[in-house]
């Protein structure tokens, strides 16, 4: 199982090519407009089930399978923790996928960006377990823990490790958090301005299947996106 996670900086529908080369069996797109708008005979092999949430259709968060894995809204979704989202994957292997897309929130300040994730997750706290997946755009990092006393990354980090769940990146490289060497995002799309900050945690028994995680390249990916796209390859028959 391939699964990929990338903030497209909107336009998707341009970009369908470029992420195409990764042959994902679940995709999961930051800033993806509407699926009624992308044409989804784009890519290059069938769209089999696809999930989308935002609040207007040029922007939102995109969910999409390419495998037999259906994909299902979870009877407890709400709407209160509105980008992220749990997914029940149905298949061979059932799955728990939240795709995140952590943003500002102007109304309520301190509820924006990680605090986001940290509130979804103690509401979701019962469905978080084995077979699960937490992936996409967290906009957070160790290094920014300061800015926030209750609620930030490394209080997220913790929460996740005690139901033995973590970052894929971080045990596929032995890194710690906040000393990344692979960035994910390019602010402004400067080279120098570079930071990790779009993760995917798994499970312990599907982080014993992971054979590969991939962060894409700036040269690669920076005419088309500031964020790169993460790839987890799992040993996971579909």
């Amino acid at each position: 199982m391939i699964i990929v996670s990338w903030n497209c900086n909107m336009a998707f529908r341009k970009k369908i090519s470029y992420i195409s080369q990764f042959k994902p069996d679940i995709l999961i797109i930051q800033e993806c407009e509407n699926p009624e708008l992308l044409e989804l005979n784009r890519f290059p092999y069938q769209v089999k089930d696809v999930l989308w949430f935002g609040s207007n259709n040029s922007k939102g968060i995109g969910i999409f399978s390419f495998s037999k894995y259906k994909l299902k809204l979870h009877e407890k979704y709400n709407e209160a923790f509105r980008y992220v989202i749990p997914i029940s994957i149905d298949g061979l292997h059932n799955l728990t996928l939240f795709a995140v897309w952590a943003m500002n929130d102007k109304v309520n300040p301190q509820n924006a960006y990680i605090r986001q994730i940290w509130n979804a997750i103690n509401y979701y706290e019962d469905e978080i377990g084995d077979n699960t997946i937490i992936a996409g755009d967290f906009n957070s990092n160790a290094i920014w823990d300061g800015y926030r006393r209750i609620g930030n990354h490394s209080d997220v980090v913790r929460f996740l490790k005690e139901k033995n769940i973590r970052s894929a990146y971080h045990y596929f490289f032995n890194k710690n958090q906040g000393q990344e060497s692979h960035p994910t995002f390019y602010m402004h799309r400067n080279e120098a301005k570079r930071y990790h900050i779009d993760y995917c945690f798994l499970s312990g028994e599907l982080m014993n299947l992971t054979t590969k995680v991939i962060i894409g390249e700036y040269s690669d990916w920076i005419s088309v996106s500031d964020h790169m796209p993460l790839v987890i390859e799992l040993n996971l028959d579909l």
